[in-house]
Parts: structure tokens; C-alpha cells; sequence
């Protein structure tokens, strides 16, 4: 890039971090490093009535959880209104903007009548200033909004990086309100001017803005500013096929969290959400940003499939350092009232354990009945709780009490119980499970003993 690359992340805080904000942010924040440029985050707060510290935080936590670091900021527009104001005076002063004193009312009739005739319902620019037009009369009581003077003739056009050529007539655009009657400024009008003060070069961002890319663009353009590249990114289906939706879908990031996701999953996977690179599904944070590009993202909607995101976790739980999840059961636990200082050490336990899950929910549940014994259903007692197997269990338990603890020996043992009991080993091994554990499948039994410890296997015998 002959530019030094500067992309940027404006979420607006009025609620969580969503998935698709998510892979905005990330592509974002790869392209800039893939460039050696810079990533900036800005906090979009103009709406007061819904933006809330708390979700500037959802924001922020959600990032850091992703480990999606910025450069620069957080910026937030409340506190630029100075600069905003600002422009907007110039803009007033060069005629490049103007006061507009229709009502809301005025407005409604204008388009019903647009309507009635058939015709696209837009603002008719009666306030709109040109060489020998008369203006109304300023009315009286009414405080004005500033519109944008858009141009009337030709194209506005660009070459977007993921959808290709987009132009549009300046005809079909009315001159967009840039400044409400109490003076504050619009989103649009906000995000030109920020784009332009932080030298953003590339904007990525989801395509439900192309239709505000036109008007920004003639904005920048009034203002003698640099128009930066765009690149809009389709829109994310749920497993239904239809746009995800809080409804139906787990949306925030922090809901991936809480469902037992690792962020490299969530990264690799929102990564080939709409991109890809040859035939490649499993790949590291430093892979995709070497390899990343806005040429290979399909302009075409991109479908989430949960099936695909399990088998993803379910590699990232194989491959994950075991300290790294002994600290994320840690806390799962933790959050369920579970006291580990006298169970087993966590990190032999998840060892055996995490071939066998998808997610560290799953392992979490597998691994609180070593800390808290479980009750054992009616159902479960009944079925596997037989005489013969009881006798066999008081029996194991006697032999245990002397055996070596380690996996040959332990499994030698139920072995021994087995052959003078006369029974195979599903008839003592799967009622021990149940006895320990409250469940009748688990790893090898005797693993399962070797990490449980001699003491807390005989407790939970003579219980």
C-alpha cells in the first residue's frame, strides 16, 4: 500500500457485541495487520437514549475476549460534538449545507402526496438555496434541522472491494438531514467526519450501509477530503438459513463464551465466515493474517452452522495448553459453587477427558462429579445396582484398599473381582462408574481411578 493502511471498528454501544460485529472486527483488524497498519476502535454514542456504559463494556470485554487489540482509541463521538459543530459551521458558511425549516407534518404531507402520485417519498428541497430561487419565510416556532446539499446531476460511484462497481444517480438521493433541530449531529454525518480526521483508508463494515456509502461519499467529497476505500461484508444466516436474530440465535460474543467456546475457535471460525483461502479450515490468529485479503471474501451471505463450530472447539480443546483450560474450568466451576481444594488436580483430569467433548461446558459437567458427587437416578441404580454387582463393588473396594495405584494394577484388579465374581468386566466396571460418578460411560475405568485418587474412590465405595 502506497497509504499506510488505518481501518477502523464503530460499533454503536447500545447493546452487546454481536457475531457479526465481531467478524467486522476482525477483518478489520486483520487487514490492518496484515499491512502494518493501524486498527482503531470507536465507540459510535450519539443515540443517548440507548447507549449505556454497560454496553460499552459488553463492547470492550467482547474484544479483549477475542483478542482483538487496537491501536487506537477507544474514541467516542460524544465527545467530538466541538469538532462536528465545527464543520458543520464551515459547511453553513461555504452553502455546501443549509437551515430547513420543514415541520415533521409539512414533511409526512409532502411524502403522502409523493405517494398518492406514485412517486419515490423523499424530501422536495423547498429550503434547498439556488441561484434565483426565494425561499419561504422563516417560519415561527420552528427550530430548523441543517440538511446536506446534495449534488443533483451525475453518479456517485465506487469500487467496492467485496461487491465490485456500485454507482448510483445523485438524482435518486435527497439532501440528507446532517444536523437535528437541537443541533446534534447525525450518524452520518459523524461517521464522515471521523473517517476523515483518523485517516481511515479502508472502511470494512457490514452491506446494510452500502446505501449510506453514496451520501458519505458526496459528503467527503463537499468537504475536499480523501475518500477511503470500502469493502462491505454480507450478512451472516443462521443454521435456518434465515439473518441471524436474538430470537433464535446465540448473537453476542459473550453468549459463545458462556456456551463453552475458545476464542481461537471463534476467531478461526468467524474467519472463514464469508473468506477463505484455498480448501484451508484449520488455521492459526498468525495464518490468518498473513494470508488474509478482501479479494477472497465472497460477496454472496455467509451461513453459520453450529455443527461445523463444535468440531472446530472440539480441535482447538485437543490442542489447547492444559494450564490454559485448567484456568477456564477454574472459573466455570467456580461460578457453580464448586470447591476444588479437595478434589484432584484438574490438569490430569482434563487430559483425560477432552478428547471425548466439544465444548468447556461439556467438560466442566464431566468434571464437577470428581468435586461433587452426584446423585445416582432411580433409573440408573435400578439397572445397573444388582445383587451380583454390589457384591462385586464390596468386594473391589476391600481390594483397593491395598492395591498400587496406577492403571495396570487398578485395571488388574477389577479384572481379579471380575473372574472370582464370575461376572465380565461391563458388569462391574459400568456399575462403578455409576457408583463414582453418576454416569455409566466415562474413559477407561481405570484411568478414571488413577486420577481419582485412593481415597476419594474408596469414600465414595463405602457412601
Amino acid at each position: 500500500m502506497s497509504t499506510p493502511v488505518r481501518t477502523r471498528f464503530a460499533p454503536s454501544p447500545t447493546g452487546y457485541l454481536h457475531i457479526g460485529g465481531a467478524r467486522t472486527a476482525l477483518f478489520s483488524w486483520a487487514f490492518a495487520r496484515r499491512h502494518g497498519g493501524s486498527f482503531v476502535l470507536r465507540i459510535e454514542d450519539t443515540d443517548v437514549a440507548r447507549s449505556t456504559p454497560e454496553a460499552v463494556q459488553a463492547i470492550l470485554d467482547g474484544m479483549k475476549w477475542l483478542g482483538l487489540e487496537h491501536d487506537e482509541g477507544p474514541f467516542y463521538q460524544m465527545q467530538r460534538m466541538d469538532r462536528y459543530k465545527e464543520v458543520l459551521t464551515k459547511m453553513l458558511a461555504e452553502g455546501t449545507a443549509y437551515y430547513c425549516y420543514t415541520s415533521p407534518e409539512e414533511l409526512e404531507e409532502i411524502r403522502e402526496a409523493q405517494r398518492t402520485r406514485g412517486e419515490k417519498p423523499r424530501y422536495d428541497g423547498r429550503w434547498r438555496p439556488e441561484p434565483g430561487k426565494t425561499l419561504p419565510p422563516v417560519p415561527a416556532g420552528i427550530e430548523p434541522v441543517v440538511r446536506f446539499k446534495n449534488p443533483k446531476d451525475g453518479l456517485v460511484s465506487w469500487n467496492d472491494l467485496v461487491k465490485g462497481h456500485i454507482e448510483i444517480a445523485n438524482a435518486e438521493l435527497d439532501d440528507l438531514i446532517i444536523a437535528r433541530p437541537d443541533g446534534t449531529p447525525t450518524y452520518n454525518f459523524c461517521v464522515v467526519i471521523d473517517d476523515w480526521d483518523m485517516g481511515i483508508t479502508h472502511v470494512i463494515r457490514g452491506d446494510d450501509h452500502v446505501n449510506n456509502t453514496p451520501r458519505q461519499i458526496n459528503i467527503l467529497q463537499a468537504l475536499g477530503a480523501t475518500v477511503p476505500e470500502y469493502a462491505h461484508l454480507s450478512m451472516i444466516l443462521g443454521d435456518d438459513g434465515l439473518k441471524l436474530s436474538k430470537r433464535r440465535n446465540s448473537v453476542a460474543v459473550t453468549d459463545f463464551d458462556d456456551k463453552g467456546y475458545l476464542p481461537e475457535a471463534i476467531i478461526n471460525y468467524l474467519a472463514r465466515l464469508g473468506w477463505s483461502h484455498g480448501d484451508d479450515e484449520v488455521f492459526s490468529r498468525e495464518q490468518f493474517v498473513e494470508w488474509f485479503d478482501l479479494d477472497h471474501i465472497t460477496p454472496s451471505a455467509a451461513q453459520f452452522n453450529t455443527e461445523k463450530l463444535n468440531w472446530l472447539n472440539a480441535h482447538y480443546i485437543k490442542q489447547a495448553d492444559l494450564a490454559v483450560l485448567a484456568a477456564d474450568i477454574k472459573r466455570r466451576l467456580a461460578a457453580r459453587g464448586v470447591n476444588l481444594e479437595n478434589g484432584p488436580e484438574l490438569e490430569p483430569l482434563i487430559a483425560l477427558y477432552r478428547e471425548r467433548v466439544s465444548t468447556m461446558v461439556e467438560l466442566a459437567d464431566a468434571l464437577q462429579a470428581f468435586y461433587v458427587q452426584p446423585e445416582v437416578s432411580e433409573e440408573l441404580a435400578s439397572k445397573h445396582f444388582t445383587e451380583p454387582a454390589i457384591e462385586a463393588l464390596a468386594a473391589l473396594a476391600t481390594k483397593l484398599k491395598t492395591v498400587e495405584w496406577e492403571k495396570t494394577a487398578l485395571n488388574a484388579a477389577i479384572k481379579e473381582i471380575c473372574a472370582e465374581k464370575g461376572l465380565k468386566m461391563p458388569q462391574v466396571a459400568i456399575p462403578l462408574r455409576v457408583r463414582l460418578l453418576g454416569v455409566p460411560q466415562t474413559p477407561s475405568i481405570d484411568a478414571v481411578l488413577e486420577v481419582m485418587g485412593r481415597d476419594r474412590v474408596l469414600a465414595r465405595l463405602s457412601a
